[in-house]
């Protein structure tokens, strides 16, 4: 026989230098591990929300320790037994001989061992439960709803709080009672309690003992499961249209549910009664009893009903379910009948059956819509506002801009606004070192707004009309704090960019703050706000120079006994860590509260638990064309209830978080105020300036719009048919299949006076380019949030955005100068294409154009305007001539860009398009008393014809020559006119 191979042993020096290396690791991990909770504590305790930081740890660190030891306890329990009870005596065999040898190696470790497993399978059943916290939270904090749901009769509260709380702790009793029976076979097998090969007695009396036990647990644990199944059909999608309990689920799951709940009640009794027969007999045949039921019963039996009864008239058997899931997704999502009003909006003409006299006296008598027509896109000047307000390359502006209005003496008005923040990013090489990253460069300043409905005249075309600029800003909307220490450019590849700030009392100022009037020089800033961490103290230093990794903390004469640390600055992540029980939507904005730059963000609360309610993905169902372009995606969680529940604010200047309910009545924020009690503020806390800035939020928006393409039905016939299905339409303006974004307007709504800020959207037929509905939500004070659908009539073929765009588009004038303006010294940039209710029976499209050249520093201008009404097409230089081609002369009289608007103005280039001169357009009669003057109308007429023929054949000669034609006619018409006056009248 081979002698036993010996294993080489470690020296003392091998055995001292890898045990070193080893308590260095865990050393630097535990020193990096309590650095990054320092340093979160500190911008808790920095921010006001210790009690968000101290709630979360203790709740993540009670669920860790409850799950880790019971787990691994219970698990090492088991185990400890099997041995403890392992047999004196092993029968001799082959099959024993070879277990010998792990017995032998076993036993002088087996405490060793034990433990090992204990703390292996606990810290991974409390790093598990740890990420539950919020569950844990919720079902201690749960407050009902005041509304039961039709099947069981339970308040809402058991499934959206309880149910899942309950599902967590039964997965965590079948995870200990697996555990605990693999390791308790194990142990049996290696020690001689479980004989698979040996002649005899396959089981000790012991094994079966426990085994009995823990399998008859096993199947305790799902009769426990079978039972709360019952209620697990409330998210059943069975029906497939439509979510929860369908037919088949009630009538036929429902019950097989319940009857697998006793039958498996009654084997896991035989398992138990085995400790006493000891004869797998029973409790086998009751295990086969359960597995044949649950199939036949639970599987077969509710397939053939919905096969054979359900499938042949679904539409009558599912009808009364579906009205179930038709009240409970509005409910979840907001969009019940108290939330959303339904206009049946009258039928439009359309082409040459556009009634214009009508139409005319509608938009003459229109002060609210037509004024405020935004033709300032945020979405594309970001370009223009960087080359017209950026001032140094040090600061910079967001890829997407914001709307917001202000109400300046008197008269409420939409802006383009943006602050001029710091572009982390925009740094030269000469100014990324670390003193001028983190010193010198530390905030951003000033406010800029343009009037969304005005542009200037310049020579390539029109500017924004900025009446907030500058530095230091001035304009019409008054800013006390322009600088902005926090905002979304702060950042360096996505990084947060941390400042050292502050100075001693008397130091020399060292920020950069802006330009010197005057002169190259510059100003500079000593930060003198509530935020940051304090870093004055040695160990303040080094933990922020460890956490950083940064020597500079521990050497840098720029970090002193005043010194603070600003960090986490951007708005929207800010939220998130005040209050990670949140989902915040994606698009943060700034507004002037009280003369200082504050950040506002809309703050989500949802739930996946709500019964009967449509699931979907938040990221996914938030997604449109714009998503990423500025706005930041929302995480791709399951969920189906949703509420814009908190509104909270984040100062520019001292980062100072605030969180305020708005919505009153959201159970699940009422759990949450509960278990974070001081941490949201009242909604009486809110100053009627900043409710006065508050917008409906985007993501809410576009989630609740995507289920009113289906849910806006309330029969179930129709519902379940699909025949009136609707769709978000694709943005026409870009290539993509990715959906319109929804555009904020200041608008008056049909049947409501003056106009109010909200946020809009169009729906198309579903797989239809048609138009189907118009949405339109208030975030107007008095009326916040009341949604308006204005469902338009079936049997007219509305145009919808892609087909507006095509006629657009196709439209002889604007197809030829997108050809002269896509050139390869520039390219044209459709803006936002906005829907406008007009009167109480149409529908104007309007959309600005713009061109931009293909340099480096090149930026959009405003071009043209397009309209569109019932089909006519109207392009013209300003809304007011768009409008005037439409509808006839004086149309556009109450335009705002009818006198505020600059014009194209006249070139000489043949290959840059010609403007029709405004004085010599022809009288609207055709014709005058004075025949010179009407032979010169003429003449004008005819040289128009020409040039637009030789444009139309691209005969540049042609053009040449109708544009010389067209200068003569001018002045004969000018000559003509003059004479006119000039002749006395009898």
């Amino acid at each position: 026989m081979r002698p036993p191979v010996s294993v080489p042993t470690l020296s003392r020096r091998a055995k001292v230098v890898i045990g070193s290396i080893a308590v260095l690791l865990v050393l630097f991990t535990a020193i990096g591990t309590l650095t990054n909770v320092y340093v979160d504590y500190l911008w808790f305790d920095e921010t006001g929300f210790t009690e968000v930081f101290w709630t979360e740890l203790q709740t993540r660190a009670l669920l860790f320790a409850v799950a880790g030891v019971a787990t691994g306890g219970l698990t090492a329990l088991a185990i400890h037994l099997a041995y403890r009870f392992r047999p004196a005596f092993r029968p001799m065999s082959l099959e024993q001989q070879n277990l010998e040898r792990y017995r032998q190696s076993l036993e002088p470790r087996r405490t060793l061992v034990l433990t090992a497993v204990a703390v292996v399978v606990g810290l991974f059943a409390g790093f598990t439960a740890q990420g539950s916290w919020e569950t844990w939270l919720t079902f201690r904090n749960s407050v009902p709803f005041g509304e039961v749901d039709p099947q069981f009769g339970l308040d809402l509260s058991f499934f959206v709080f309880e149910y899942p709380f309950y599902r967590l702790l039964i997965s965590f009793g079948f995870a200990i009672v697996l555990l605990a029976l693999i390791g308790s076979l194990l142990t049996h097998y290696v020690f001689g309690g479980l004989r698979l090969q040996t002649p005899g007695q396959k089981l000790t009396g012991a094994a079966m003992v426990q085994l009995s036990v823990l399998l008859g647990l096993f199947v305790a644990l799902k009769a426990v499961a079978y039972w709360f199944d019952r209620y697990a059909l409330v998210y059943s999608d069975r029906g497939g249209l439509f979510s929860g309990a369908s037919y088949t689920d009630v009538n036929a799951l429902l019950p097989a549910k319940t009857i697998l709940v006793f039958a498996a009640a009654f084997c896991a009794v035989a398992f138990f009664a085995n400790v006493v027969v000891r004869n797998f007999r029973l409790p086998a045949a009751a295990l086969v009893l359960l597995l044949l039921s649950s199939l036949v019963i639970g599987v077969a039996y509710p397939a053939i009903v919905q096969q054979f009864v359900v499938r042949p008239s679904a539409n009558e058997r599912e009808a009364a379910y579906i009205e179930r899931a038709i009240a409970s997704t509005r409910a979840a999502y907001g969009l019940t009948d108290d939330d959303v009003e339904y206009v049946d909006f009258a039928q439009e003409a359309t082409g040459d059956d556009v009634d214009t006299d009508a139409a005319l006296a509608q938009l003459r008598a229109d002060d609210a819509t037509i004024p405020n027509a935004r033709l300032l896109d945020p979405n594309v000047l970001s370009d223009t506002f960087t080359a017209r307000q950026q001032i140094r390359n040090v600061y910079g502006f967001p890829e997407r801009l914001d709307i917001d209005r202000y109400t300046i003496d008197g008269e409420t008005q939409d802006y383009v606004v943006a602050v001029r923040e710091l572009n982390s990013e925009g740094l030269s090489e000469n100014q990324s070192t670390w003193i001028n990253r983190h010193t010198v460069y530390t905030h951003g300043n000033g406010f800029v707004a343009a009037p969304a409905n005005q542009v200037i005249a310049s020579q390539e075309g029109g500017e924004p009309n900025f009446t907030s600029r500058d530095l230091p800003t001035t304009g019409d909307i008054d800013v006390e704090q322009a600088r902005i220490y926090y905002g979304e450019l702060i950042q360096d590849a996505g990084e947060d960019v941390y400042s050292v700030v502050g100075a001693p009392e008397g130091g020399q100022a060292r920020e950069f703050d802006r330009p010197e009037d005057g002169s190259d020089g510059e100003v500079n800033n000593t930060y003198d706000g509530e935020g940051g961490v304090a870093i004055g103290s040695f160990f303040r230093q080094l933990t922020f120079a460890i956490y950083y990794r940064e020597r500079n903390f521990l050497l840098s004469g720029a970090v002193n006994d005043a010194s603070k640390v600003l960090y986490v600055r951007d708005p929207r992540e800010r939220v998130e860590k005040a209050a990670p029980f949140l989902q915040v939507d994606g698009d943060p904005y700034p507004a002037v509260v009280g003369g200082r730059v504050t950040w506002i963000l809309d703050g989500y609360t949802t739930s996946d638990a709500y019964p009967y309610s449509e699931r979907m993905e938040l990221g996914e169902a938030a997604q449109d064309a714009l998503t990423g372009q500025g706005t930041t995606a929302l995480p791709n969680e399951q969920f189906n209830y949703i509420r814009n529940s908190v509104k909270a604010t984040v100062d520019a200047y001292d980062g100072t978080v605030r969180l305020y309910e708005w919505d009153e009545q959201d159970p699940v924020l009422q759990a949450y105020r509960a278990a974070f009690p001081g941490v949201i503020e009242d909604r009486e806390a809110m100053s009627d300036e900043l409710i006065g800035h508050v917008r409906y939020p985007e993501d809410l928006f576009k989630l609740q719009r995507d289920i009113l393409t289906r849910y806006h039905v309330s029969n179930p016939s129709d519902f379940y048919s699909q025949n009136d299905r609707w769709a978000v339409p694709a943005d026409p303006t870009v290539d993509t299949e990715e959906a319109q974004p929804p555009y904020y307007i200041l608008a008056a709504r049909p049947g409501e006076d003056g106009a109010i800020f909200q946020l809009t959207s169009a729906l198309n037929a579903f797989r239809r380019q048609n138009l189907s509905a118009f949405i339109s939500a208030s975030s107007d004070p008095d009326t916040y949030g009341e949604i308006q659908v204005l469902r338009l009539p079936g049997n007219t073929p509305f145009r919808g955005p892609q087909q507006v765009q095509q006629s657009f588009n196709t439209d002889d004038e604007v197809a030829q100068d997108l050809t002269l303006f896509n050139s390869q010294n520039s390219q044209a940039v459709f803006g936002n294409l906005l829907t406008l209710p007009i009167g109480g029976n149409g529908l104007l499209y309007v959309q600005p154009l713009y061109v931009e050249g293909t340099g480096e520093n090149s930026f959009p201008l405003l071009r043209k305007v397009l309209v569109n009404y019932g089909g006519r097409v109207g392009y013209a230089d300003t809304l007011s001539d768009a409008l005037d081609q439409v509808f006839g002369a004086g149309a556009g009289d109450t335009a705002t860009d009818s006198d505020d608007a600059g014009t194209m103005p006249d070139t000489e280039e043949p290959t840059t398009e010609p403007t029709t001169p405004a004085e010599p357009t022809p009288p609207a009669d055709g014709g005058t008393a004075d025949p010179g003057l009407d032979a010169a109308v003429t003449e004008l007429d005819a040289a128009l014809q020409a040039l637009a023929d030789a444009q139309r054949a691209g005969d540049f000669a042609a053009q040449g020559e109708a544009l010389a034609r067209l200068q003569r006619a001018v002045e004969a018409y000018q000559a003509a006119q003059s004479a006119a006056a000039a002749t006395p009248t009898g």
